[in-house]
C-alpha cells in the first residue's frame, strides 16, 4: 500500500485500526429526513462526540467544516424515486474528491441487482484510481437483488464483501448478520476490515449498542451507522458510547452509562 493511502487511512482508521464512521449521504437516495436538514448543525454535534470520519455526497462536502473528523466522499447515487433504485451510478470522481479534501472515497455497490456488472465494473476502475492517487476506498457491499431472500443471511453477506475486498476496496461496510457466531464467519473470510451498517432505525439505543458490541467480538474493524446517529435526540452521546465500545472496549452497560450523562 502507499504511502499516501497509508497516512489517510490513519485518519480514518486510528491507531487501533478500528472506526466510527458517520454516514449522511441519505439526502441523494431517500432526501432531507429528520436529523440531516441542517448539515453543519449535525455534523457540530458528531465531531463534538469524536466521530472518525463523516460520509457524504461532494455537495455537502464542499458546504460543511469537519473539524478534525475524517472527510468520507460518496461517489455512488440513485434516489429512491427511480425505477431502478438498486443501480447506484457514479456522480462523482475519485479526482474531483480529492480537490475538495477527501480523506477517503465510498463506492456502493448492491450485489445481485439487475445492474450488478455495471456497479462491479465500477468499483474495479474505481479501486484502480484510488491506488493510483493514494486515497483509500470503502466499498459499501450490500446484497440485494431477485436471488437475495435474505439480505442478513451470512453466507451473502460474506460473499459481498468478499467482493469488495477481492476488486480492491480497503475497508469494506456489511450488513451484520444477527449473531457473533455468523458475523465472524464474515470478518474471517474478508482481507480487508469490516465495518458495520446500521440499517433502519432501531426500536431503542441499547439494540444498537449492542449490535456494535456484538459485531467488535466478531472482528468487525467498527461501525458506520447514520439514522441510528443521527436521528437520535443527542448525537453527541451516541457516538461517545458507540466510541467507547469500539475503541474503548466498553461494555454495553458501561456505554449506557455514557447516554445518561447529560
Amino acid at each position: 500500500m502507499n504511502s499516501g493511502k497509508t497516512r489517510r487511512l490513519r485518519k480514518i482508521m486510528q491507531q487501533d485500526n478500528h472506526t466510527v464512521i458517520v454516514p449522511m449521504d441519505h439526502g441523494v437516495t431517500i432526501g432531507p429526513i429528520q436529523g440531516i436538514t441542517n448539515m453543519q448543525e449535525i455534523t457540530d454535534k458528531l465531531v463534538k462526540g469524536k466521530a472518525d470520519a463523516i460520509l457524504v455526497h461532494k455537495g455537502i462536502a464542499k458546504r460543511i467544516d469537519v473539524g478534525n473528523a475524517g472527510l468520507i466522499v460518496m461517489l455512488s447515487g440513485m434516489s429512491n424515486l427511480s425505477p431502478n433504485v438498486n443501480g447506484k451510478v457514479q456522480v462523482c470522481s475519485v479526482k474531483e474528491a480529492i480537490r475538495i479534501g477527501a480523506d477517503a472515497v465510498s463506492v456502493h455497490v448492491n450485489v445481485g441487482a439487475q445492474d450488478e456488472d455495471k456497479m462491479l465494473k465500477n468499483l474495479g476502475k474505481v479501486s484502480d484510481e484510488c491506488d493510483i492517487f493514494g486515497i483509500p476506498l470503502l466499498a459499501m457491499m450490500y446484497p440485494r437483488g431477485p436471488k437475495i431472500q435474505n439480505e442478513h443471511a451470512p453466507e451473502v453477506v460474506a460473499h459481498a464483501a468478499r467482493i469488495g475486498a477481492e476488486l480492491g476496496a480497503d475497508i469494506i461496510k456489511a450488513n451484520y448478520t444477527g449473531s457473533i457466531e455468523s458475523f465472524r464467519t464474515v470478518t474471517e473470510s474478508c482481507p480487508v476490515p469490516v465495518v458495520i451498517a446500521g440499517g433502519p432505525k432501531c426500536k431503542t439505543l441499547q439494540e444498537i449498542l449492542q449490535t456494535t458490541a456484538d459485531a467488535m467480538k466478531a472482528g468487525a474493524a467498527g461501525l458506520s451507522i447514520g439514522r441510528n446517529v443521527f436521528q437520535c435526540d443527542n448525537p453527541t452521546l451516541i457516538v461517545k458510547a458507540l466510541s467507547a465500545i469500539v475503541h474503548e472496549k466498553a461494555s454495553v452497560e458501561q456505554a449506557i452509562k455514557i447516554l445518561g450523562s447529560r
